[in-house]
């Protein structure tokens, strides 16, 4: 399956596409000003406006150069109105383990093969609002979730590693959520629980900087990573080394450890800070 077959396919069943970097590029194509080393994932248009479901689009996007494919997730409406969860398991049978450890079966689902494991589609009711928070998973899943204002790789799309995104079975639909992950989604767990907003202590910080991190500490989802972000940028335009204050602001506030480190990461690449 190449890029523009996984897009069509995509589109043909439902999934709003857009194009990402693709890893034979010689410069990553994303919208970034510095790559993270991540090729093949980035985003190259704005994904939350410019994804689309037009199979002319798609031929024009992704037949006249190198694009991966992927989807906007926030943008996928199932039967119902249902709204689209994708559980990006790191191994596989990571979410297997996790449902036979809490006494259930993992339903038969759509799934995409990923370079280390798969990703599984669901449907979930639009009445709950699920973000990419592992909630009372976190630490118990080799993975995460993807749900609301977010994107996966689809297939067709080349892994840097070479591996190209599969399909396991392309006439499996994505099943309806199970409650019990839902339930797990929906209960933030004791590490990440929000605490009162503590001053921080960073030692030679200026007041700004302090004012970055409570900025942080105390977002709410669907604009926590924006908002560190920009704070992270701040920071090291302030020259100001408060990647690990940071850090722990944003873990404060709910966001999943792995993607505040790339946000924080990104955000000194992109100011070009040395601390």
């Amino acid at each position: 399956m190449t890029p523009l077959d996984g897009a069509l396919w995509l589109i043909c069943h439902g999934f709003p596409v857009f194009p990402c970097d693709h890893p034979g590029l010689k410069r990553c194509a994303g919208l970034h000003k510095t790559c993270d080393g991540s090729r093949g994932k980035h985003p190259a248009v704005a994904f939350t406006r410019a994804h689309t479901l037009d199979g002319r689009r798609a031929h024009e996007t992704f037949g006249r150069g190198l694009r991966n494919p992927a989807v906007a997730v926030g943008a996928c409406s199932g039967p119902e109105g249902w709204r689209l969860l994708v559980v990006d398991s790191d191994r596989p049978g990571a979410i297997e383990d996790v449902a036979a450890a809490r006494g259930e079966q993992w339903p038969a689902t759509m799934r995409v093969r990923t370079a280390k494991g798969h990703h599984d589609y669901l449907w979930y009711p639009p009445a709950l609002k699920l973000g990419n928070g592992l909630g009372a998973l976190q630490g118990k899943f080799d993975g995460d979730v993807r749900a609301g204002n977010a994107y996966v790789i689809g297939p067709g799309a080349l892994h840097a590693s070479g591996f190209v995104y599969e399909l396991e079975d392309p006439h499996q639909r994505p099943a309806p959520a199970p409650s019990w992950l839902l339930r797990a989604l929906l209960t933030r767990s004791a590490p990440t629980a929000r605490r009162t907003p503590q001053r921080p202590s960073v030692p030679g910080a200026s007041r700004s900087v302090l004012g970055l991190i409570r900025f942080v500490a105390e977002s709410r989802e669907g604009n926590r990573n924006s908002r560190l972000f920009w704070a992270a940028c701040r920071a090291a335009e302030d020259g100001q080394d408060a990647r690990g204050e940071l850090l722990s602001a944003a873990l404060e506030a709910g966001l999943d450890e792995r993607e505040a480190l790339a946000t924080i990461r990104s955000a000194y690449n992109r100011t070009g800070a040395t601390a």
